[in-house]
């Protein structure tokens, strides 16, 4: 299935169906990341209705590109986006973090068909895009697939990233795409005031990539990009994302206390009444939670 068949304002409608089902799943499973995945429904509303050519009624399929999620924790995004795709059905959402659920925590690749990679460590999952991008160029001559990973930036802080870009930039990884998301928070606080990573783009540079920044919250600026981070054929490229972490809920919004818990039932609510009037931009609200 080669996706991109919707328009531009119909992704933006997809990526905050995406923010809405993130709140639902986290308040049912009392735990999690709220401002990463909010963050990044843009981008996962692009890669799974625009950029990946794939096929979720067989996710094994010989010819699909495949996508790496290295910062784990951001998993709820990716599971609302896949369900919206068709891989399983979204009520299972609701199921997210729940024992024996195929929803975990982080992704677990032989749970879920469609996953290809587990990731709990930060820092991995450049390494796992790396190696496989490699086997489809230097192993397979499978020339018309691609490799993507979507990175935090906070995460940026851990040498394996940095071994990795080393790796793909000697062996001019062309097929492969990596997403960094430039929210400036962590855990800990605030990136600059962690482990300041500027000058961002001259390190990747250094490194050999190909490097594009964009606003992560531009559906059409995130499928342009990588666009032409296929049309480079001599170098990785990776794309720098500049987001807002807790985007759509404005008491999350820059806020790097919510990187590691979920709402309430009364912060949940607010954060959907939000989400479903564009912060009072509609008028009529839909169902309750």
């Amino acid at each position: 299935m080669v996706s991109g068949q919707l328009t531009i304002t119909q992704l933006e409608h997809k990526a905050n169906d995406i923010r809405e089902d993130i709140i639902r799943m986290l308040l049912a499973a009392g735990s999690g990341h709220s401002a990463g995945p909010l963050g990044l429904a843009d981008i996962f509303a692009a890669l799974y209705f625009n950029i990946l050519n794939f096929d979720p009624k067989n996710p094994e399929w010989k010819d699909r590109d495949v996508f790496f999620l290295s910062n784990g924790h951001t998993i709820p995004v990716q599971y609302a986006a896949m369900a919206e795709a068709g891989y399983f059905d979204k009520e299972e959402l609701l199921t997210l973090r729940k024992l024996g659920s195929r929803l975990q925590g982080h992704p677990e690749r032989e749970r879920l068909p469609g996953l290809e990679n587990t990731s709990g460590p930060l820092g991995s999952g450049l390494s796992q895009a790396a190696g496989y991008a490699y086997a489809l160029e230097y192993l397979d001559n499978s020339k018309h697939r691609f490799v993507y990973t979507v990175m935090g930036d906070g995460e940026l802080d851990e040498g394996n990233i940095w071994e990795a870009a080393m790796f793909a930039g000697k062996y001019k990884l062309s097929q492969l795409i990596a997403f960094v998301d430039r929210n400036n928070i962590q855990i800990d606080g605030n990136t600059e005031d962690v482990m300041p990573l500027e000058d961002l783009r001259g390190k990747w540079e250094s490194f050999g990539w190909h490097v594009l920044e964009i606003d992560g919250h531009n559906i059409e600026s995130i499928i342009d990009a990588a666009s032409m981070g296929r049309a480079i054929s001599n170098r990785p490229t990776v794309i720098i994302a500049h987001t807002i972490p807790g985007k759509g809920v404005d008491f999350m919004e820059f806020d790097f206390k919510w990187h590691g818990i979920p709402p309430n039932s009364d912060e949940a609510k607010a954060a959907l009444h939000k989400l479903r009037t564009l912060d009072g931009q509609i008028t009529h609200e839909g169902a309750g939670i």
